[in-house]
């Protein structure tokens, strides 16, 4: 369809994910969504609701039972591996809750690994992640260790790492669920500027109900279903240090 190529840069519809453990089990059950480029949402539910089982279609990281997936125009649901794989790595950037920075690489580079497995050369790769890391504020913290930073900072890499390969979407896996109140709101801050500043769509999967009242739209699940989708107005623009 044309919209797929317009304003959206996710689509999905009729997307189910089934497992089989004894007794079928709906992890996602028919779910249409739409979600244009630029936006910056959660996606939220209890534990079981499906929103990691979505997390996981949305990033091409697993296939549906049925239904389909529409990034970037595509539709990546009839692809095979290799070009999921393409996609998954132009189109997609990805946070954790768990940094996952690898421990005997300094913040530096940390964040140009994936340009160097993309085949940059290490010159350049070394300009790109150090001006991502002056981005998110840790110019000063490009020779530590992941050990020798603070979790929120150690996030703060993992957040420039997954902007490395300059990702239309940016999903966040519980990015916050790991840090204290005052690095969690510096870590949303962060998000909220990047995505504000670069235009890209920033799609926060959690279970922090105050965590998604930040962002500008709410999704959320219920039994592998959609039960709640509507927007929220916010004025002012946070501030990061």
């Amino acid at each position: 369809m044309d919209d797929d190529k317009g304003s959206y840069i996710i689509r999905t519809k009729g997307l189910s994910k089934i497992y089989m453990d004894g007794v079928e089990v709906r992890a996602l059950d028919n779910v249409d969504l739409d979600i244009e480029k630029g936006e910056f949402l959660s996606i939220i539910g209890p534990s079981g609701s499906g929103k990691s089982t979505l997390l996981h279609m949305i990033g091409i990281l697993d296939t549906p039972s049925s239904g389909s997936i529409t990034i970037d125009g595509k539709v990546v649901t009839d692809m095979s591996e290799k070009e999921r794989s393409k996609v998954r790595n132009e189109v997609l950037g990805f946070i954790f809750q768990y940094h996952h920075l690898m421990p005997d690489f300094n913040a530096l580079e940390n964040v140009m690994m994936p340009l160097l497995i993309g085949g940059m050369k290490s010159k350049e790769a070394k300009k790109i992640a150090s001006s991502l890391l002056e981005e998110v504020g840790l110019g000063d913290r490009m020779g530590h260790l992941p050990n020798q930073l603070s979790g929120g900072q150690a996030q703060r890499v993992a957040i420039a790492r997954a902007l490395a390969n300059n990702p239309g979407i940016v999903i966040g896996d519980e990015p916050t669920g790991n840090l204290d109140t005052r690095s969690s709101d510096m870590i949303y801050d962060l998000l909220r500027k990047l995505n504000r500043d670069r235009g890209q769509t920033f799609i926060l999967v959690t279970h922090d109900e105050d965590m998604a009242k930040k962002t500008d739209r709410i999704i959320r699940l219920v039994d592998g279903r959609i039960s709640e989708d509507y927007s929220i107005s916010h004025r002012d623009t946070p501030k990061v240090s």
